[in-house]
């Protein structure tokens, strides 16, 4: 299977370190991220502090908007008082209950979500994700993959929580075929993250 273009995730790795440090305006203008291009439509699940969210809101302008959920209020509350950029917003939301319209969205992004959701909630959350899609529409899904080391589990668990040094990463690829998705490309990318992107198929696929 093709593999991403490792250039096309230089914003999404460097984002890993912008989200512990809490800095959404750490962006270049421009800067491509993920499968986004100018004039999207893209929502990123469980958005954090939205430092992942601003990025794409500049790959995507001068048309394109970004929708950062997330079901906490704190979070969110912080996320809109840190942007600037007319075309990002955040809302409370979850995964499993996305409130986009079916078949709106061009991508759907999300980084280190997979994790926090119970293993019952997760067929429901890409279900969900495949619906708001529009046919083409794609996938970019991506979660931290632990160090095999006990040192390594440890010390990622305690940079980013019990979760983390216990994810089965394993799960996370068969959820996007599961849920309908043609799977585009999927793999690991140094230091720590393995990524599945899908398309929504095309009416009568």
């Amino acid at each position: 299977m093709p593999q991403i273009d490792p250039r096309r995730w230089t914003a999404l790795i460097r984002t890993r370190v912008e989200v512990l440090h809490g800095d959404p305006q750490a962006s270049t203008p421009g800067e491509t991220v993920g499968p986004t291009r100018p004039g999207d439509r893209v929502l990123d699940v469980d958005c954090g502090p939205g430092c992942l969210t601003n990025l794409v809101a500049d790959a995507v302008r001068p048309a394109g908007t970004a929708l950062g959920i997330d079901p906490s209020p704190t979070v969110i509350d912080h996320a809109k008082r840190n942007t600037t950029r007319e075309n990002c917003s955040f809302e409370l939301g979850t995964a499993e209950h996305l409130a986009a319209p079916d078949n709106m969205l061009d991508v759907v992004l999300s980084s280190l979500m997979v994790n926090h959701l119970r293993v019952d909630l997760r067929p429901r959350a890409f279900a969900e994700v495949l619906r708001v899609l529009h046919p083409g529409g794609r996938l970019l899904i991506a979660d931290i993959r632990p160090p095999t080391s006990r040192l390594g589990r440890h010390l990622v668990g305690v940079a980013t929580g019990l979760e983390m040094q216990d994810n089965s990463i394993h799960l996370l690829e068969p959820l996007v075929p599961a849920a309908g998705f043609e799977v585009l490309s999927r793999g690991n990318l140094h230091p720590n993250l393995d990524y599945s992107e899908g398309r929504r198929p095309n009416a009568g696929h």
